[in-house]
C-alpha cells in the first residue's frame, strides 16, 4: 500500500499562493483551485479595486474569510515588485508558491507592431517572470516551494495565419517569443532550483480567449477547428492542472510544460 491518499496529496492547507494576474480571466480559474484546496491566496494586480473584487467572491466561493487578500503590484517595475514583496511579508510571512500569470499587451500584426510593442510584451510576459521568481526566491528556498509558470501553446507552436485576418484578433510575434522564453526559462529553474527543493513547471492553455472574443462567431468558429475536440477551452478546464502541479499530487513533476490545449498541438 502506498503511504499517502490522493486526497492527502491534492492538498494545500496551510500554504500561501501569490498569483499575478489573480484578479483576471484565468487567474481567477487559478484562485478558485487553490482556495478549493485549502490554500490562501495572494491576488497581484495594477487593478487593485478589481482585486478587491475578486477577493470577495473568492472568500463567498471558499466559505473561508481571509482566504483571499487583495495587493496592487505592477510586475513591469523592480520597485513596485519589491514593495509588493515586503508588504505580502508583513502580511502573511513567507510563501509557498508562486504563479506567473500576469499578462496585458495590444493585438498586433507582423505589419502592425513596432519596437516599443515588442519590447513591451517582452517584458510583461518574460522579464517579469524573472523579476517575480528572483524577489520571491528566498521564501521559496524556505518553504521548499512550487513555482508555476502560466505560458502559452503558442510558445511551442506556431500560429496558423489563415485564422488572423487583419489586426483585431492577431496574435503578437512577440507573445510567442515571449512565453517560449518562458518555457525555456521554466527548464532551467527546474535545474538550478532543484537543489533547494523547489520543483518548477510551465502550464501552456490554449485557446482560451476572452468573454469578449467570444462574441465573434466566425473567428470562433476558425479558431475552435484548430483542434481534435473543436471548441475552445473554459478556465476551470485549467484547474486539474494547477493542482497536480502545485500540491504533492505532482511532488515527482518538475521541468514540464504542461499543454490544455484541446490537442492542438498533435496535428
Amino acid at each position: 500500500m502506498t503511504n499517502k491518499k490522493l486526497n492527502e496529496m491534492l492538498n494545500l492547507h496551510g500554504k500561501t499562493a501569490v498569483i499575478t494576474g489573480g484578479a483576471g480571466y484565468l487567474g481567477t480559474a487559478i484562485a478558485e483551485t487553490f482556495v478549493e484546496l485549502g490554500a490562501r491566496v495572494i491576488l497581484a494586480s495594477r487593478d487593485l479595486a478589481k482585486c478587491r473584487s475578486r477577493c470577495q467572491q473568492l472568500e463567498e466561493f471558499s466559505g473561508v474569510q481571509g482566504s483571499a487578500l487583495p495587493f496592487e503590484l505592477n510586475v513591469m517595475e523592480e520597485d513596485s515588485v519589491n514593495a509588493f514583496l515586503h508588504a505580502v511579508r508583513e502580511a502573511v510571512g513567507e510563501i509557498d508558491i508562486l504563479v506567473n500569470n500576469a499578462w496585458s499587451g495590444n493585438k498586433n500584426s507582423w505589419e502592425s507592431i513596432t519596437q516599443k510593442d515588442w519590447e513591451y510584451d517582452i517584458d510583461m510576459s518574460l522579464n517579469s517572470v524573472f523579476r517575480m521568481t528572483k524577489s520571491f526566491f528566498p521564501d521559496l528556498v524556505a518553504r521548499r516551494g512550487v513555482i508555476l509558470n502560466i505560458a502559452s501553446m503558442y510558445g511551442h507552436i506556431g500560429p496558423d495565419y489563415r485564422i488572423y485576418d487583419g489586426k483585431e484578433f492577431a496574435n503578437p510575434p512577440s507573445y510567442g517569443a515571449a512565453k517560449a522564453g518562458v518555457i525555456q526559462f521554466t527548464r532551467y529553474l527546474a535545474s538550478f532550483l532543484s537543489p533547494h527543493g523547489i520543483r518548477v513547471n510551465a502550464l501552456s492553455p490554449g485557446a482560451f480567449p476572452h468573454p469578449a472574443t467570444q462574441q465573434h462567431a466566425a473567428f470562433m468558429e476558425k479558431l475552435s477547428s484548430k483542434n481534435p475536440l473543436n471548441r475552445i477551452g473554459q478556465p476551470e478546464e485549467l484547474k486539474g492542472a494547477v493542482a497536480l502541479l502545485c500540491t504533492d499530487a505532482g511532488s515527482y513533476i518538475t521541468g514540464q510544460n504542461i499543454c490544455v490545449d484541446g490537442g492542438w498541438a498533435i496535428w
